[in-house]
């Protein structure tokens, strides 16, 4: 199945929720991290932590990458991203190489390719092999849809666990991607805490979508320290409401990264991705401004 915005953006409250403020997020955190991105920097008497690694989601870059997908890769580089997450466009998870000369090409830039996007419902036992070959940690599962029943989100979770069984087997992990429609209540209940109480930890790990849990006006800190383990990668992106929801440059929009990045890495999170769909003037000046932003973040 070839990626398109549907898949990112056709999640029915983006385009429809109003112009309701979100409440403040406040949490306690501690400064101890199992996170393998934390650094502490000491200015003064005072010690900080930074995240120290980031990367980005090549879907950012979509405009530009098909047409030279080395080239736009060694900009991305030179801009500081040291971690890809890639997506399954019409050239392929590996953009036309081969497992093998991707990993080479990312050795060559300094970066590792940590994850992608794809379609996991068909030859998942291909790609998963293809993608540890390639040296990568982790499929993810990018897009299911809001389900009718919470029978039918628990039926996602089993084919989940299967999916994690596949991706086990070739010495990568299996994951699943938000979007708001997963945390939007059904009969009650939260559908992503439905998956996350009937996927098993050793088979199902998740990323979680900054953006799109804010979206859903969930509260971030909460939810990540009551399922604390579960999430091992997140994407970073941040959203203005105009009144609609419209995604902007890292630090220009409502989520309050310092302190949620913070319980993110306390939390387990390991690898955060940085992902902007819509850009206030160009895709290179804004994943200019994003790493700048996560390279400068002082974390609580």
């Amino acid at each position: 199945m070839h990626y398109n915005r549907r898949l990112f953006l056709k999640s029915a409250g983006f385009a429809t929720l109003g112009a309701a403020a979100l409440p403040l997020i406040s949490c306690s955190t501690n400064t101890s991290s199992d996170g393998a991105s934390d650094t502490t920097a000491v200015a003064g008497d005072a010690s900080v932590r930074k995240i120290s690694t980031f990367g980005i989601q090549l879907y950012s870059a979509r405009d530009i990458i098909g047409k030279d997908p080395k080239g736009v890769l060694k900009q991305i580089a030179d801009l500081g991203y040291k971690e890809v997450e890639s997506y399954q466009g019409d050239q392929g998870v590996f953009w036309g190489m081969t497992p093998k000369e991707f990993k080479a090409y990312m050795d060559e830039l300094g970066m590792r390719i940590v994850s992608t996007h794809a379609d996991t419902s068909k030859d998942l036992e291909k790609l998963a092999n293809e993608c540890a070959e390639a040296g990568l940690s982790y499929v993810l599962q990018p897009y299911i849809g809001a389900q009718p029943t919470v029978d039918d989100w628990k039926k996602r979770a089993d084919e989940f666990n299967k999916r994690g069984e596949i991706c086990n087997k070739a010495g990568i992990k299996f994951g699943y991607h938000n979007h708001d429609y997963s945390f939007k209540e059904i009969d009650g209940q939260i559908p992503q805490e439905i998956l996350l109480a009937n996927t098993d930890p050793s088979l199902v790990m998740y990323e979680l979508d900054m953006c799109w849990i804010s979206v859903a006006n969930k509260d971030i800190a909460e939810h990540l320290n009551k399922f604390k383990g579960r999430y091992e990668l997140c994407h970073v992106k941040d959203y203005v409401r105009n009144p609609e929801v419209q995604q902007t440059d890292l630090g220009k929009g409502v989520v309050d990264y310092p302190t949620i990045l913070g319980v993110a890495e306390d939390t387990g999170i390991k690898h955060f991705i940085v992902e902007q769909e819509e850009y206030p003037e160009s895709v290179m000046a804004s994943l200019a401004h994003d790493a700048d932003y996560m390279r400068n973040l002082v974390i609580a």
